[in-house]
């Protein structure tokens, strides 16, 4: 019969406890302040670990190697593993009923067109997002020349600028527009709307020039 190897690998740690933990034997003080025998407890922990959960495999084998109530705790069993604690802890999102849906419907139409693929199935799927073409002028808008090409904008009031941003939502997006002096970078006047009308900048550049005066250039799009 076998000697057990973990008796085995205790009684020859017990042997050569001064070269493992760097201390002679006429001089048997502890290293650090970590007792002999609470080490000896550590590695047992480890070495009884690493023989349930061998390091092969991908990810989710090694995650399903977890054992919660195993002594060895949860953070040491996860670097021992080489993944991180927090793959420990993740919970899976469910799909969405939309994306269900979705999927459903794609498998559907692959079966009954086997002979399609990604680009045939694509049923016009887009991102939620603006489209292009929020700086095209109207047709008979009077088109202004751009003042600012070679000019040296070095004092405040000079030449003020204003342009419209999006902020995306969980839900859709709200549009931010602002008043800027282009010198200073100063926000005059913003406002959050819901829409992009041009109801929304013509209220913040009153607002703006009532506070501040009117500027030489006025640049926006």
């Amino acid at each position: 019969m076998h000697p057990n190897p973990i008796t085995e690998w205790k009684n020859q740690l017990l042997e050569r406890a001064a070269d493992v933990f760097g201390s002679s034997v006429e001089q048997p003080e502890i290293v650090d302040s970590v007792p002999l025998h609470a080490k000896i407890g550590q590695l047992a922990l480890k070495n009884d670990f690493l023989e349930r959960a061998l390091t092969k495999g991908g990810i989710a084998e090694r995650k399903a190697m977890i054992d919660k109530t195993h002594a060895l705790p949860v953070s040491r069993q996860s670097t021992l593993l080489k993944i991180s604690r927090g793959m420990v802890y993740y919970l899976p999102k469910p799909v969405s009923p939309t994306d269900l849906a979705l999927m459903r419907h794609i498998d559907e139409l692959h079966l009954e067109h086997p002979v399609m693929g990604a680009r045939m199935l694509r049923i016009n799927i887009q991102a939620i997002a603006p489209q292009p073409g929020t700086s095209k002028a109207q047709p008979g808008n009077k088109i202004y020349p751009y003042l600012l090409r070679h000019l040296p904008i070095n004092q405040a009031n000079q030449v003020w600028a204003l342009d419209s941003t999006y902020i995306a939502m969980a839900k859709g997006f709200v549009y931010l527009t602002a008043v800027v002096d282009v010198a200073s970078r100063k926000v005059f006047t913003h406002k959050v709307a819901i829409t992009l009308e041009a109801c929304h900048a013509v209220e913040i550049l009153r607002e703006a020039i009532a506070k501040f005066g009117k500027p030489e250039i006025f640049n926006t799009d």
